[in-house]
């Protein structure tokens, strides 16, 4: 059995070294990384907090599979939702009923998120956040809320004028039967609130952090987001010359490329989201996305692409370290000089900084990064040399 817990601990020890799970058990939270590379996909480390929320000793987590606490209520298209995530190896959100080892039911939010290699792209484990969401408070039509929490032994004829609902309130008189109830009631839907979402996403952002920095004294980079630049186009140096003197914050896409990825970066946007350069190329720009970022807008966003038009919008956005910005966000699509869309640019701003405007609204500062990255492009365009001549 020895054998065994140091084979798993070697999956992160190998690629994070040996004090990386001295790091993470410092750590609040319930959470737990698996190594898909491994058969069956294992647990290789648990945390003390999941430990604690589940009921399972965490040398009884080690070498299984997550999907030991799923059950008999567990949703099965929240589980195929998971599935999918993990085949596509991508972020994932959901509300599911998990089961602790005694067997009862608990709603969690769950937080999953692959593990990058940041040179090649690989992914090498998946971490999984588990934030409990606690029961909505329950309320009996024509009783004051406080008498619903109150024992029926605390409560008589005498003291309640309202000895009808009695048997509406206590239903469940023995020990079986309010545990019966109070499975029933945990196995009700749960909605995770903002609070519990910007918790999941916190912690895994502390995670990655630690895993950043310890897979540094190996070597071995990791990430958060595959950035793989391999691939995509590399920008001349005379087209990356002329967009480097534009101070805004803005990055350019490709429409053109699967999944439109970022690239060119500046440095502005660098600086105020947090990211490095290499972190971020070859990126689709949700990764500024979180819990609270508004998907109806997002989808504007995405319509006005499709038809080839400008959009402006307000939208919350993530920085690095899981801080939140009000995006004043102007995308529009930048044509070559055959009239073709060749970039989309994407001009960030944040509405709660201070900012130097020369007397111009915020709307014409960002419209004038539109239009030095337009000159930019459509001058170099012209010569052909958008692209480095290796490309």
């Amino acid at each position: 059995m020895e054998g065994e817990e140091r084979r798993l601990a070697a999956s992160l020890t190998a690629r994070y070294s040996e004090w990386v799970l001295e790091e993470l058990d410092e750590l609040r939270g319930s959470f737990l990384l698996t190594d898909p590379a491994m058969p069956g996909h294992p647990i290789v480390y648990a945390s003390r907090g999941l430990a604690s929320l589940t009921g399972y000793p965490r040398r009884e987590l080690l070498g299984r599979n997550a999907r030991l606490f799923q059950g008999a209520a567990t949703d099965r298209a929240a589980v195929s939702g998971v599935r999918e995530a993990v085949r596509t190896q991508r972020a994932h959100q959901v509300a599911i009923l998990n089961y602790r080892r005694d067997g009862s039911p608990h709603w969690v939010l769950l937080h999953l998120a692959p593990v990058f290699h940041a040179a090649d792209g690989r992914v090498l484990h998946f971490l999984a956040v588990q934030v409990p969401i606690a029961a909505a408070p329950r309320r009996h039509p024509g009783r004051p809320a406080a008498f619903a929490a109150c024992r029926e032994e605390a409560r008589g004829e005498e003291e309640l004028p309202c000895a009808s609902h009695v048997g509406e309130v206590f239903v469940d008189i023995d020990k079986r039967g309010m545990e019966t109830r109070r499975r029933l009631e945990a196995e009700e839907p749960r909605i995770a609130s903002v609070c519990d979402k910007e918790m999941a996403l916190s912690t895994a952002n502390k995670i990655f952090s630690t895993l950043n920095r310890y897979s540094k004294l190996t070597g071995l980079v990791v990430c958060e987001r595959r950035c793989d630049s391999v691939g995509i186009p590399a920008l001349s140096s005379s087209l990356n010359l002329s967009l480097g003197r534009i101070k805004q914050s803005f990055v350019l896409t490709d429409r053109h490329l699967p999944d439109m990825p970022i690239v060119y970066a500046s440095d502005a946007f660098l600086s105020l989201t947090g990211y490095s350069r290499e972190e971020i190329l070859g990126c689709n720009c949700r990764f500024l996305n979180g819990p609270g970022t508004s998907a109806e807008v997002l989808e504007e966003i995405n319509q006005h692409i499709c038809l080839e038009e400008a959009c402006t919008v307000h939208l919350l956005n993530y920085r690095k370290d899981g801080s939140t910005f009000r995006d004043l966000l102007h995308v529009s699509p930048i044509r070559n000089s055959s009239g073709k869309v060749a970039f989309h640019v994407w001009v960030h701003l944040d509405e709660s900084a201070k900012h130097d405007f020369s007397g111009l609204t915020p709307e014409v500062w960002q419209l004038g990064a539109v239009g030095a990255v337009r000159v930019a492009v459509r001058s170099l365009s012209a010569s052909g040399s958008l692209l480095r001549p290796s490309q």
